[in-house]
């Protein structure tokens, strides 16, 4: 844990894309929670000393627009922060080329700008959505290859690593969203069981939900309501992160879980 964490106040941000911002972990009328919530959350319950946070992902952001726009704002934050995590490349996958090598060039420069600031650079593979979606063999394959290249990069340059991909249990349609690319509360909360574990802090993983019934109903249903108009927005040049900005840009402070009183 000190090799990330380290002693004293723990300010983390991350950094990313819809799955670090927290969609699919939803509650009405609120922001969304997700798995960097849940850590951040944890991480104010099992450590000593006050937790601060800083959310600055957001929905749809290609790898490239999250390295031009968000690397620079956690770098700018005050105090700096402790660790940063970064996910991104999932919204690259979708697209009909994605090239590899430039995707671990943009990670490589949030590990060295990170570095280069005194920042513990974090990186984390995603899990596996390729088993609900079209082209799933095409989607799985390039988020493989990626996977393996930030796991060397991680390696090389002495970043931390953390490969939720290799994760198979989450790959169950039980942790997934009706629209089978994002993970539901459930799934949020194994991520942050195995960020936290990864990081050294006791994190037991949740019980494993049922699955969501499946059939010829289900799948025109995915269709109509998400692939069509997901399929709209491309044709549109539209993201579902236009005019979106960070939920938690500035740091937060994460109060612990009441105790409970004596009895």
């Amino acid at each position: 844990m000190d090799a990330v964490l380290g002693d004293g106040p723990i300010r983390y941000v991350a950094i990313g894309d819809s799955f670090t911002e927290g969609v699919g972990d939803q509650t009405p009328g609120a922001l969304p929670r997700g798995w960097a919530d849940r850590v951040a959350q944890g991480l104010a319950t099992h450590c000593p000393g006050p937790v601060f946070y800083a959310n600055l992902a957001i929905r749809g952001r290609l790898l490239a627009p999250i390295v031009a726009d968000q690397l620079p704002a956690a770098l700018a934050l005050e105090p700096a922060p402790t660790f940063l995590t970064l996910n991104g490349g999932g919204n690259d996958m979708l697209r009909p080329r994605a090239d590899i090598d430039r995707l671990t060039a943009l990670t490589r420069q949030v590990i060295e700008g990170c570095h280069g600031a005194g920042i513990k650079p974090v990186v984390l593979a995603g899990p596996d959505p390729s088993g609900g979606l079209p082209l799933a063999r095409l989607i799985h394959r390039r988020a493989a290859e990626l996977t393996a290249a930030a796991a060397d990069l991680a390696a090389a340059t002495d970043a931390f690593f953390i490969n939720v991909f290799r994760d198979r249990e989450i790959r169950r349609p039980g942790y997934w969203s009706e629209d089978r690319l994002h993970l539901n509360s459930a799934g949020h909360a194994r991520v942050a069981a195995l960020v936290l574990t990864a990081l050294g802090i006791p994190a037991p993983l949740p019980a494993r939900p049922a699955n969501p019934s499946a059939g010829l109903s289900a799948d025109l249903r995915f269709y109509r309501q998400h692939v069509g108009p997901w399929m709209g927005r491309r044709v549109r040049r539209r993201s579902s992160g236009d005019n979106r900005t960070a939920k938690y840009p500035a740091w937060t402070l994460q109060a612990p879980p009441p105790t409970a009183p004596a009895t």
